[in-house]
């Protein structure tokens, strides 16, 4: 249900089942009328439009059917009931009438008011409703409401077709009938106020009036030229220009509709919040304001108070002093009105005004006259009106006042006629004339009590005004008739009224709405401060009717449309936009539910009231949980440790470096054989027992336990063996000791070491233990806990409880014993001082003993230099025990056994994380065999992230992945959708490159568990003989991982379970797919990362043809030749153009539109994605050692705007810009001057802004390139190379001083203060304070920009702060490029075959015909449609008959018709044929066809002549014009 007006629905209010409260139900039944019961009643029986004024309960009536209708809304049903409303205030409004006359729960749905939220926030909000919005289809419309006063939009007219057409339209729309009340049956209820109109003037300026405007259009400019001297900033001067022309406009319009008093009341109410809300940036550091719009008005002020009679400047004034020119006669005659009625009893009024600054000061004057003191005047105006706005609450406040009497008088603007719930009033005037039929109904509607009066002011003589007014009278009345006279019969009948109707989404637009939709098109389209889109709209009076031809801006999807004869302009003008938003639907500009599809114009839309959930609900789904795979190779099967097994067997090397170390040699041993990219040595082993494998098992056990859990060998007894349960859902391999035989290559198992470990005194029963009885000083020790031979004492380990540390015993020092000295004291001595302990035997030999490492992870990419304290940390350090502290606890477990047991953890990290590569390997190379052209390394690198700190990471592969993936994508959307302009272009892309999707498609092709995104923790490292313990399975998931935890303090987020989970980020899931893109690029090229992209899901692919009927439509622009030096130019760029329409275009300015064709912004997008593909590329292969933050940096700044423009200076390749701005040539003359001098003057000058235009004729440039090569990179490479070549050099890197500023505070841990910039004699004066350990060091500048300020007052505080020695920790990075390694730098990746484009694109057009037999070739104004030959055409006309100067520059050139052949476009041959009068002949056209590369059909038409011949010659003028023009005619040669 909702205003049958609205175009769109601003907001909705939805109630869902019912919330009983206590007591009564609610029954709106009781205080109904009989007609709200009756339809009502028709409303339950069919869809209807209810047309009722104002203040006739039509929202009563919606309440009623809500009731009755209630059983189907209830639960358990799932249907709701939607109530649509075009305004934010009557949706409240709407929802507090309902819940208080229902016992339904009522929601609110709404945007912030300025900007109309998006079609997919409303899916959004209607999904809950899932039964509502799954039912909204084709074979199921839901039930309409409608309610409205008019029916129909517009100024409506006497024409009593149009009126039919409109209601038809709307009835077709809503598929409901419009029905309405017997006018006697509402008098009997509602009042109809008596129309009054009050003529004045006619309006003539006194001679005083003129004056003032002479004397104000001087204080004008005198304004602008302060402002213009004042800013260097363009775009912030240009803003601040329109804002002083807005206020000099409303003071004009001020004076002349209510005089010189009027007007200066409207310069002292925006004086009194300019100072609050206009200006506030512009404050000096007295705290006085000081801007433009404060010197312009307090001029107004001191002119329109000179000339006053000393009576007016009291507070308060008399009845005599109100005439010209102080107060306008229009304002006196309102004055006379309220005088008239204001001393009737009860007495309420509204007066309608036009603009918000009128009602300010009217009602400000009302207030302040003596002869109206029995009125208390308020204005209202809306909630969004920029800096005169009114607060929501302010709003209520005042209508509250109203309703109660305490303001008995409104200056309103529209906002009063509909969406407030104003009380009825006795008086409504109109100071200004409606704008609408549904204006003059709803503010008369507002006067509604018994002999109330609608009172019109009225120019006297003002046609125009007279004749708007009778319009309305008799469109009321109209519609009154037709509405009475319609029955359910003649419903839907369309009188041809045109509807173009979506199917998939039932979405239509008819011929009413279609001039609103276009111009929201346009004001969707990419703009800058040169350029404001907009369409034009020019009329023919043909024979059957007035034609209306459309041109669109430069960067819409197509230039023209003409369409059909109509009757008057309006209706031509409504035929021609219908016509062209169709096309646009089908060219995708406009969505399937009829709407601009998302583009570069950002809006800044304000949800509903959960987006503060909603944000929380984001932050806590940064990071989701996802299994870790184990390599396959390495699950234990179906494998059991007391049977027969075949196990394979690889040699584990060592290679100490230096050669200082000696390391036991080991062998690895696992059930399945290890992929070839695994393996270094295989060797089938036959085990002939089981217990050999047991015994294997528990050495590695014990191994695992000294290396990770040797605090239990503190114990006497260690039990082994215990946890075999766990181990079959693990990992299962063998990490055993091996020995070389005496002969060949040959090695065994060293099984004697296994036995001598696990025969150790520790692991044995108690009862079981057996000391040596008897001491021998020669072959035994006294230890801790007995008698050992040193045999067993040498290579074993220790522990010693004094100090609670394991030792390897390396060996016996026979020559040194307790009583020897050491560092001046004996060892009996220092233990005795040191521990407190009396050595028992110091008469044996002390043992030669190793400290017990602790396990790191040797994947840790540290620095290769390391301090001298590091390097001694790195050698081997011995001391030497006393044997009677230490404790044998496992023996022959030796100290090089030990080295090379740290060693093998990180070793089989690696070897994990490699065998999971190995297996996406395989995955995908079943799918595709190009992924076999990739290195399992590769892949590895591919999907290790940053976070584990190893020497590889996804980083490098992620930023080229990330370039290349935006050009591929760009390039798709850039040849499939034809009718996108560069903003929705943008979004198209980003829907597929952003990394919701990314991750989306990553988790569909299970990429997540092949990620690894942890580091090597050795005390989570877990191995057969030391399971994990923490079992998980989906019972327990959620208690083990918590989710409502945040990431930064969730203590259990690196909890390794059974299961591998861990929390992985959405970022780096969809990282790792761009990762693998470059990873595919690097090692296959374009054609194996294409096969990746298709694998993933991401469509690239696209037709050749698609690119040749680009190719051919770029000849559109060849009319514009002789705009620009073509040889010239091309030998600028270093590229000769086979398609010269294409440089043309790149060179478009969209503020030019004295063409057919496009402009360079969609040339600009595919140009942006290339380049930063080939400059990511010139820096990754470049710089092979930089990091890929630094590949980032340094791209920012070649592909910047202002890098960019400087190289199109430097090249001049600026001087052929197409434009039509006097601003834009103007910033751009300064720039170059400025890039032109040496950077001794640079110093001394403000940096002029850099026109963004410069740095986008290089990009489109680069674009058109790459297209007319058929996507060949190579010219690509080479013209980048060439047009970049002082920006890649980087001499002159200029970093960003408030960056480098914050980076050197964090560096510090330094305080950055940055106070508010204040402005004092028009300069902005910015502070910059840095806090170094209470001592602030303040560094300050003056600039006429703010910015240039800041950036002076940032390099003066990095001097100081690197005079005092303070300075970056990490290098800059120029510092770092001065000292990288640098390659030769290439191309990275290309081997895609390009497009041949050298042969007739004709005939590659007719090879491909039958392929893309869907797409519409249809020629705009040719016989040839239809035909497989695909050619360009001109049509040339409108050539003065009597000018036969066929070489007269300029002012002959032909008028291009739209893209022939590019774009599906209807024929408008009908329309032509009728654009001649009277008894001419009707014209003759003359047809060349050219050959060539690229095939043109030129058409020339001649104007209607008197005669045959005549014709004929006029054709053959412009034919030979154009033949000229298009350099197939030598030009001195051209004769008429």
């Amino acid at each position: 249900m909702g205003d049958a007006a609205a175009a769109s629905a601003a907001a909705t209010a939805t109630a869902a089942g019912p919330s009983r409260t206590r007591g009564e139900t609610k029954d709106p039944r009781t205080i109904a009328r009989k007609y709200q019961l009756d339809l009502c009643k028709r409303a339950v029986e069919e869809n209807i439009i209810v047309y009722l004024g104002t203040g006739c309960g039509k929202t009563h009536i919606a309440v009623l059917l809500i009731y009755e209708l209630g059983h189907l809304i209830r639960k358990p049903s799932r249907e709701v009931c939607v109530f649509l409303a075009p305004t934010i205030p009557l949706v409240r409004q709407q929802a507090m009438v309902i819940a208080s006359s229902t016992d339904f729960k009522v929601q609110c749905y709404y945007g912030n008011g300025k900007n109309s939220r998006v079609h997919q926030e409303w899916e959004n909000d209607m999904r809950e409703f899932e039964e509502f919005y799954n039912s909204n289809s084709v074979e199921r419309f839901p039930r309409v409401f409608g309610m409205t006063a008019s029916p129909i939009i517009g100024k409506g007219g006497s024409n009593k077709l149009n009126y039919t057409k409109c209601i038809n339209s709307l009835e077709e729309l809503l598929h409901a009938k419009v029905c309405s009340v017997d006018n006697e049956e509402l008098e009997s209820v509602v009042a109809s106020p008596d129309m009054e109109v009050y003529l004045y003037g006619p309006v003539n300026h006194s001679n005083l009036t003129v004056t003032y405007i002479k004397e104000l259009d001087s204080l004008k400019l005198q304004s602008e030229r302060i402002l213009r001297e004042s800013l260097c900033d363009f775009k912030d001067s240009q803003k601040k220009l329109k804002s002083l022309w807005r206020l000099h406009e409303n003071i004009i319009f001020c004076l002349q509709e209510l005089g010189s008093f009027g007007a200066l009341q409207a310069a002292k109410t925006f004086l009194s919040f300019d100072g609050d809300k206009l200006d506030t940036k512009e404050v000096n550091l007295n705290g006085n304001t000081s801007s433009f719009a404060h010197y312009y008005l307090n001029g107004a002020t001191s002119i329109l108070s000179n000339n006053r009679t000393d009576g007016s400047h009291a507070g308060s004034f008399d009845l005599e002093t109100l005439e010209e020119p102080f107060f306008s006669d229009k304002f006196s005659v309102l004055i006379n009105v309220l005088s008239r009625y204001g001393l009737q009893e009860n007495m309420k009024c509204i007066v309608f005004v036009k603009r918000i600054t009128v009602a300010r000061a009217i009602s400000n004057i009302l207030r302040n006259l003596k002869c109206l003191d029995f009125w208390k005047c308020e204005f209202l105006v809306g909630c969004h009106s920029g800096s005169k706005n009114m607060s929501r609450n302010k709003m209520d406040a005042i209508v509250e006042r109203f309703s109660s009497g305490e303001v008995n008088l409104l200056v309103a603007t529209s906002v009063g006629e509909e969406g407030l719930d104003i009380q009825t009033c006795c008086l409504v005037v109109r100071f200004d004339l409606p704008e609408t039929v549904a204006s003059f109904i709803q503010s008369r509607g507002r006067a509604r009590m018994t002999k109330s009066k609608y009172a019109v002011l009225l120019e006297r003589g003002n046609q125009s005004h007279e004749k708007l007014l009778k319009g309305y009278i008799a469109g009321e009345s109209i519609m009154n008739e037709e509405i009475d006279s319609r029955t359910s019969n003649d419903m839907f009948d369309c009188l041809e009224e045109n509807i173009y109707r979506v199917d998939n989404t039932g979405a239509s637009i008819s011929t009413a709405c279609s001039v609103s939709l276009l111009h929201r098109y346009c004001d969707n389209l990419p703009r800058d401060m040169f350029f404001t889109p907009s369409p034009a709209f020019f009329y023919t009076d043909g024979i059957e009717g007035i034609i209306c031809r459309l041109i669109l801006p430069p960067n819409a999807a197509f230039r023209q449309v003409d369409g059909q004869p109509c009757l008057s302009k309006d209706e031509a003008k409504r035929d021609a936009c219908l016509k062209a938003c169709v096309k646009l639907h089908k060219l995708g500009a406009l969505t399937d539910f009829l709407l601009p599809g998302s583009g570069s114009r950002k809006n800044k839309v304000s949800t509903t009231n959960n987006s503060s959930n909603n944000k929380v609900e984001d932050d806590s789904l940064r990071e989701e949980l996802h299994e870790m795979l184990i390599p396959a190779v390495l699950k234990p099967s179906r494998l059991k440790l007391d049977c027969l097994s075949y196990l394979h067997f690889y040699y584990v090397k060592f290679i100490p470096i230096p050669e200082d170390r000696r390391y036991q040699m080991f062998g690895l041993f696992v059930i399945n054989p290890l992929p070839v990219e695994a393996e270094t040595l295989q060797v089938d082993l036959h085990l002939a027992r089981g217990r050999i494998m047991i015994l294997a098992h528990k050495f590695q056990e014990m191994c695992l336990k000294i290396l990770l859990d040797r605090s239990e060998f503190i114990s006497p007894h260690v039990i082994l063996g215990n946890d075999v349960r766990l181990e079959m859902n693990s990992t299962f391999y063998l990490l055993l000791p091996i020995k070389q035989k005496c002969y060949g290559d040959r090695f065994m198992i060293d099984w004697p070491a296994v036995e001598r470990c696990l025969s150790s005194p520790i692991f044995k029963a108690p009862i079981d233990v057996s000391v040596h009885g008897s001491y021998s000083p020669n072959e035994s020790l006294r230890l801790l806990d007995g008698i050992f031979s040193k045999t067993d004492v040498v290579g074993s380990v220790v522990f010693s409880p004094h100090n609670n540390i394991f030792f390897f015993v390396d060996g016996i020092l026979d020559e040194i014993n307790a009583r020897s000295e050491c560092s001046g004291a004996t060892y009996v001595e220092h233990f005795k001082g040191r521990f407190g302990i009396e050595l028992s035997h110091p008469e044996q030999p002390l043992l030669k003993a190793k400290q017990l490492f602790n396990l790191r992870n040797l994947l840790h990419n540290r620095l290769p230099e390391t301090t001298e304290s590091e390097g001694r940390e790195l050698l081997e350090h011995f001391v030497e025990l006393p044997p009677e502290l230490c404790s044998l606890k496992v023996i022959g477990f030796s100290k090089d056994m030990g080295s090379s047991l740290s060693l093998l953890p990180s070793l089989m990290y690696r070897l994990e994380n490699l065998l999971v590569a190995i297996e996406l390997k395989d995955v995908m190379s079943s799918s595709f065999p190009e992924a076999s052209q990739i290195s399992a390394s590769g892949i590895l690198e591919a999907l290790t992230t940053e976070k584990c700190l190893e020497r590889i990471s996804l980083e490098r592969f992620e930023v080229l992945g990330d370039a290349f993936l935006k050009y591929v994508v760009g390039r798709h959307k850039f040849i499939t959708y034809e009718g996108l302009d560069e903003g929705q272009l943008t979004r198209r892309r980003s829907d597929v490159v952003n990394n919701s999707n990314l991750c989306e498609l990553s988790i569909r092709k299970k990429l997540q568990v092949y990620i690894r995104d942890q580091q090597f923790e050795p005390i989570q490292f877990f191995a057969p003989g030391r399971p994990c313990k923490v079992v998980c399975n989906t019972d327990v998931e959620v208690s083990l991982h918590q989710m409502d935890i945040h990431p930064d303090n969730r203590e259990n987020c690196n909890l390794r379970c059974t299961r591998s989970h861990h929390w992985l980020h959405k970022k780096v899931i969809a990282d790792v797919v761009e990762s693998l893109i470059g990873a595919f690029l690097v090692e296959g090229g374009f054609k194996a990362a294409f096969a990746f992209l298709h694998w993933i899901g991401i469509d690239v692919d696209f037709n050749s043809s698609a690119l040749y009927r680009v190719l051919d439509a770029s000849s559109i622009n060849l009319s514009l030749m002789g705009y620009t030096d073509i040889a010239g130019l091309e030998e600028l760029i270093g590229y000769k153009f086979k398609h010269k329409g294409l440089l043309l275009q790149a060179f478009v300015h969209p503020s030019f539109s004295q063409h057919s064709g496009g402009c360079y912004q969609r040339l600009e997008f595919l140009g942006d994605a290339v380049l930063e593909y080939v400059i990511t590329s010139y820096l990754y292969s470049t710089y092979p050692d930089i990091k890929p933050g630094q590949i980032t940096d340094l791209r920012s700044l070649a592909v910047g705007n202002d890098s960019l423009a400087y190289a199109a200076v430097e090249k001049s390749i600026h001087k052929h810009l197409i434009k039509d701005s006097n601003h834009l040539t103007s910033a751009i003359s300064k720039f170059e001057i400025y890039v032109k001098l040496s950077n001794s003057e640079k110093d001394l000058l403000e940096e002029p802004a850099c026109p963004k235009a410069l740095g986008d004729i290089v990009e489109s440039c680069i674009g058109a390139v790459l297209l007319d090569s058929g996507f060949n990179l190579n010219y690509v490479w080479k013209v980048m190379l060439m047009l970049l070549k002082p920006v890649l050099t980087f001499s002159n890197m200029h970093t960003n001083p408030m960056r480098e500023l914050r980076e050197l505070c964090q560096c510090h841990g330094f305080e950055l203060g940055l106070p508010k910039p204040m402005k004092a004699d028009g300069e902005y004066h910015v502070k910059v304070e840095v806090n170094i350990k209470s001592k602030i060091i303040i560094c300050t500048a003056a600039n006429r920009n703010s910015k240039a300020a800041r950036k002076f007052a940032a390099q003066e505080t990095l001097s100081k702060l690197k005079n005092y020695g303070y300075k970056h920790r990490n290098k800059s990075l120029e510092e770092i490029l001065n000292v990288a390694r640098k390659r030769e730098s290439e191309l990275i990746g290309y081997n895609e075959d390009p497009i041949d484009v050298e042969a007739d694109i004709s005939v590659k057009m007719k090879s491909h015909e039958e392929k893309d037999a869907d797409i519409p070739f249809q020629n705009t104004e040719t016989s040839f449609t239809g035909s497989s030959k695909f050619h360009n055409q001109i049509i040339a006309g409108d050539i003065k008959s009597g000018n036969h100067d066929v070489n007269n520059g300029r002012n002959n050139q032909p008028k291009l018709a739209t893209q022939s052949g590019c774009l599906p476009s209807e024929t408008t041959e009908k329309s032509n044929k009728k654009m001649y009068h009277g008894r001419a002949k009707p014209p003759s056209e003359v047809v060349v066809e050219m050959k060539g590369t690229s095939a043109t059909l030129l058409e020339c038409h001649s104007d209607a002549k008197l005669q045959k011949k005549a014709a004929q010659e006029h054709a053959a003028q412009g034919a030979l014009w154009c033949l000229k023009q298009l350099g197939h005619l030598p030009k001195e040669d051209v004769r008429a």
